[in-house]
């Protein structure tokens, strides 16, 4: 029987009814794996490859045949956005079969919740942050929600492997089925994954069950690629020659941008109008800042507004309204947004989009340029490199276009070896382990010390933490009265416990500013950190606001709109680039080749940054005197290998080399003065890197390097053992200091 045979009825009806000649190799694969075994399944396939269908026909069909007595299917989406999608895609696919879908987050009517609280049936689609909130809640509940719970769908998987978030996940999901007494089969989602058999091991921790990954022989997919170069300023331009090597823009201008428009913007602005498109960049500030300048284009050409804006600190009202106008056929506008339109919703038509700079990851790169190529149209991504033009005087390492070379090396990476960023899954997560503590003692109520243990240690996650460790963070949290010990000897949460794990901002366990609410009247636009005084401006949902009042009890602004230009404010947005990225850039530089994608100026600036690399030697020697005694350090090292060599040469070299005036432009560079030769410098850091020493002693006299949520509540040296551990890259960069070791002589 082949797999659309073995489908339900009413699957096949819309099969037919969507025109469809065959099932795509992902749905014949899925269903293979779903129907035919009882393992755990990861399905990895291109964006809109039909992933959700794939897992879905065979799990409705299954629940056709015996239906679940209590909620069938946990679907578990990133975003509310993803979540808001799927609940309209599937909820058509299962009115006819009576199998309800529902869907639980922030935005969610109480009404719609109650509903699935009373008769708990069907699917439930929800973010980790909701389940952690109903966990907490709704407690008593969960036997009864999902005591016959068979499948569990984690959407974008690989989006949840990143940090803690995806930790939460999978503990979320282990302490839910011990208490519903479920053994529900796990099934993962993505598009990039960048070590397969290491994210397969990720979706069955604390299972009995294997992960089956169906290769899925992928056709090959035209790309249309386009990357161009622009400086910032205005003034004293370069000539701009033409370059046989140069490709020419992949379409023509459908508009002119205002005469004195910034070249970079005005190269968006003149390739967006009548198209219906999304551009992408790395933080929500620079989001903020693209829209309020391709509006006030818009304005100049007394043109009507085309762009809107899309980010994480937006109401839901505005983030919608951006999804809707792009799903609608008929509206060609153009949306600004951050990773939040990076995933997997279905936002219609869209013809190309634009990336300002070079995004981080290997990964954001496919994800980005896959919400592109949708209903038989190729991919297409115009990247904008920007860059301020160097002075005269600046230093060698400031002359190199960064962000250009690492554009053109993420893209080699795929398509020389499809290589995607691996999942970091060696961390010590106390953050996180803190978290899952409190969660677990706020649900359960009070616990022996040993029991609490138990539960929390036996979670898969937390594999790498000892039992001292443990013992450590206890004893902390008793002393600053997060939890408090009981005459019987059991544990409760403390007072002082109360007041996080009552607090709506607990459910999540990534970073969060502490945030006001704007408003316009009544409406609400979204939200800002640390608010400016009245009179002073901000910019938010793509326009610039006066502060008019600031009510600092009730973290609420309250402002009106006024034309201009502000630059925005909603917190710090690191980025993690992989050490292959890095070394990809240096070949970049090294190599004679030309790519197929780059356009006149940034072909022209390649050649520059490749003269001057020829004529540093920045490539081939990873140290470079800048004159007299000042040295600029090029490792070639990922975000993570780079703190601990910034670290290695402050507190183990510093002293020995004469080392002072340390500067780093993370993850490219490190300059400072020193008082030895070149050959004294690389002896020195071999001496020093083969010596046996304790990653602890990477850590700053005094420093508590706070890097995750919940890390200000853990004590000190727990703090400072996740961050040496789990953090630095020591392994790396000593291999890269034993690389170096002929440079000696």
């Amino acid at each position: 029987m082949s797999i659309f045979e073995r489908y339900a009825p009413f699957i096949q009806d819309y099969i037919y009814r969507s025109n469809w000649e065959s099932l795509r190799a992902i749905q014949a694969a899925a269903g293979d794996a779903i129907f035919n075994t009882d393992q755990n399944v990861l399905l990895t396939a291109s964006t809109a490859s039909g992933k959700t269908e794939a897992a879905f026909f065979p799990i409705l069909t299954l629940f056709s045949e015996d239906m679940p007595r209590s909620v069938g299917a946990i679907y578990i989406g990133p975003l509310k956005a993803l979540i808001n999608d799927q609940f309209m895609r599937l909820n058509d696919l299962c009115e006819e079969a009576d199998i309800p879908v529902w869907h639980w987050h922030g935005d969610v009517a109480q009404s719609h919740k109650n509903k699935m609280l009373k008769k708990p049936s069907g699917i439930l689609q929800i973010t980790p942050e909701s389940l952690e909130a109903m966990m907490l809640r709704k407690h008593a509940l969960i036997p009864k929600l999902f005591g016959d719970l068979r499948f569990i769908v984690i959407d974008e998987i690989h989006s949840l492997m990143r940090g803690d978030r995806g930790g939460q996940t999978i503990c979320l999901i282990e302490r839910l089925c011990k208490m519903a007494g479920a053994d529900p089969r796990r099934i993962g989602l993505s598009a990039t994954i960048g070590d397969p058999s290491a994210a397969g091991e990720f979706l069955s921790y604390g299972t009995n069950r294997g992960t089956v990954i169906p290769k899925i022989e992928n056709k090959g997919t035209r790309w249309r690629i386009s990357m161009e170069h622009f400086y910032i300023s205005q003034q004293n331009m370069p000539d701009e020659k033409t370059d046989s090597d140069a490709i020419s823009a992949l379409d023509e201008k459908t508009d002119t941008a205002p005469e004195h428009a910034d070249k970079g913007m005005a190269y968006i602005f003149e390739h967006t109008r009548g198209k219906k498109c999304l551009v992408f960049v790395n933080s929500r500030e620079e989001c903020e800042a693209v829209t309020t300048t391709l509006r006030s284009y818009c304005e100049a050409r007394h043109e009507p507004d085309r762009f809107l804006i899309h980010h994480g600190n937006l109401s839901a009202a505005y983030r919608e309204t951006a999804e809707q106008a792009m799903k609608d056929e008929d509206v060609f506008m153009t949306t600004c947004t951050t990773a939040t339109l990076e995933l997997g919703i279905d936002i219609g038509r869209l013809e190309r989009a634009f990336q300002i700079d070079a995004p981080f990851t290997v990964s954001s790169f496919l994800q980005r340029m896959g919400r592109t190529g949708r209903r038989d149209l190729p991919p297409e991504m115009w990247f904008v490199i920007r860059e301020e033009l160097p002075e005269p005087r600046s230093m060698l390492p400031e002359t190199v276009p960064w962000k250009l070379i690492q554009g053109i090396a993420l893209i080699q990476v795929y398509l020389e070896e499809r290589w995607v960023e691996p999942p970091k899954l060696d961390r010590l997560p106390f953050s996180l382990l803190y978290h899952q503590t409190m969660s677990t003692l706020a649900s359960c109520g009070e616990l022996t010390p040993a029991a609490l243990a138990s539960k929390v240690l036996s979670l898969k996650f937390f594999h790498r933490i000892t039992s001292a460790d443990y013992r450590t963070l206890l004893r902390h949290l008793l002393e600053i009265e997060h939890i408090q010990l009981t005459e019987e000897g059991g544990l409760i949460i403390g007072l002082a416990g109360e007041r996080i794990v009552n607090s709506f901002k607990f459910y999540a366990v990534f970073q969060e500013n502490e945030e006001y609410t704007v408003r316009w009247g009544s409406q609400e636009l979204g939200t800002i950190v640390m608010p400016p005084p009245v009179g002073e401006k901000i910019a938010i949902a793509g326009h610039v606001w006066i502060v008019e009042e600031v009510d600092h009890k009730r973290r609420l602004v309250y402002c009106e709109q006024i034309k201009g230009k502000v630059p925005a404010y909603f917190g710090d947005c690191p980025g993690d680039i992989n050490t292959k990225i890095l070394l990809r850039m240096r070949e970049v530089l090294r190599e004679d080749k030309s790519y197929p994608y780059l356009m006149n100026n940034a072909v022209g600036r390649l050649k520059q940054a490749r003269a001057t690399s020829r004529n540093s030697g920045l490539t081939e020697t990873p140290l470079i005197c800048l004159g007299g005694n000042m040295w600029c350090l090029f490792p070639w090292l990922g975000t993570y290998a780079f703190f601990a060599m910034e670290r290695f040469l402050k507190l183990k070299c510093a002293d020995r080399l004469g080392l002072r005036g340390m500067d780093s432009s993370r993850p490219y560079y490190i300059q400072f003065t020193m008082k030895v030769s070149p050959q004294e410098f690389f002896a020195v850091l071999n001496e020093e890197a083969e010596k046996e020493f304790d990653p602890m002693e990477l850590i700053y006299p005094g420093e508590v390097p706070v890097f995750e949520k919940y890390d200000e509540f853990l004590p000190e040296v727990l703090v400072k053992k996740g961050f040496a551990y789990g953090i630095l890259g020591i392994d790396e960069m000593k291999s890269r200091i034993k690389e170096w070791e002929g440079k000696i002589n």
